[in-house]
């Protein structure tokens, strides 16, 4: 739809009339000046109205230019289709652990068993494509932590790069501190009240400057709230055809140290250990930070007056041209 910015500028169309009617003629004496070595033969005419004057035919075109003028001063605008801006709900990162344990295959995706990454890849890119409203940002750790995605509501992007890291692309340990640190820093004098960590990993604190309850401390302090989540099966079958064992290859994971980070922040410690509990975890992780129901809706405007002020101009231009022909040429 269109609509006027400046509506009150209509008000402006009456005057050329108003000016006709309330100002004075201008007299011929003032119209144009000539060199005579006298005044007398004059004398008579000097106070003689002007009489010329726009042919009829050439007033709807002068209308309409002033019409067009008006037009442009009151800013037509075109108001396109609403649309849902989203709504920054809370400030929510994921932590993912890329050691080299990760690598483990305990995990059944679609009846296939796969490693611990990609089953974890499969159900958060699923979360993240939810998460709408929320400002995402994903951290990748395993002897260092470093930002991959600052926080964005581009949650596209935020899939992207989870599903291209790569075992071993930070280290073969695990620095649990370090990633909570990071996040701490990313999350810092934001401006929305809700913060969130959820922090993946499968072992134990084996790296980094900061051990991971001491993290936490610090992110209880301003605030970061985080849920922690323990990958992995209880147990698996490794061996030959002819001998074969039951191991746990969970024996690792630091579910007490998980725990404390999550009890310390007012968040939730959660095991999963098959893909169907990884789902469930993110689906309660939903009910506890529901997204954010209220969208603000904008329209994208589209500034229209160029039209109507560049055919007023042309308009002017093409009345000029014409009036300096019934002058040269004698037009009625």
């Amino acid at each position: 739809m269109i609509e006027f910015a400046c509506l009150w500028a209509f008000l402006l169309l009456p005057l050329p009339y108003l000016l006709h009617r309330l100002l004075p003629p201008a007299l011929a004496a003032e119209e144009a000046a000539l060199w005579v070595p006298t005044l007398q033969p004059f004398a008579d005419n000097r106070h003689q109205r002007s009489q010329r004057r726009w042919p009829w035919w050439l007033l709807l075109p002068m209308l309409l230019c002033w019409l067009l003028l008006v037009t442009a001063t009151a800013q037509p605008q075109w108001l396109g289709e609403p649309m849902e801006l989203p709504v920054s709900g809370r400030d929510l990162v994921l932590a993912v652990d890329l050691s080299g344990s990760m690598q483990t295959k305990d995990f059944v995706l679609e009846g296939e068993t796969v490693d611990r990454l990609t089953a974890l890849k499969r159900v958060a890119i699923e979360f993240i494509r939810r998460r709408q409203g929320d400002r995402l940002g994903l951290i990748l750790f395993a002897d260092q932590a470093y930002v991959q995605t600052p926080l964005t509501f581009d949650r596209k992007t935020v899939e992207l790069l989870l599903n291209e890291a790569v075992l071993g692309l930070a280290g073969e340990k695990t620095a649990i501190g370090d990633a909570i640190g990071l996040a701490v820093k990313r999350l810092q004098g934001g401006q929305t009240a809700q913060r969130i960590l959820i922090l993946l990993t499968d072992g134990a604190n084996t790296a980094g400057q900061v051990s991971p309850l001491k993290a936490a401390q610090l992110a209880a302090e301003q605030g970061l709230k985080i849920y922690t989540i323990g990958i992995g099966a209880d147990e698996m079958t490794v061996g030959s055809f002819m001998f074969k064992r039951q191991v746990n290859p969970s024996v690792d994971l630091d579910e007490k140290s998980l725990n404390g980070i999550a009890e310390q922040t007012g968040g939730r410690y959660f095991r999963a250990r098959d893909t169907a509990e990884l789902e469930n975890i993110y689906v309660m992780l939903d009910q506890l930070e529901p997204v954010e129901k209220d969208q603000e809706v904008f329209r994208p405007v589209t500034a229209l007056y160029p039209w109507p002020l560049g055919a007023a101009l042309l308009g002017a231009l093409l009345l000029g041209l014409v009036d300096q022909g019934r002058q040269r040429w004698g037009w009625r």
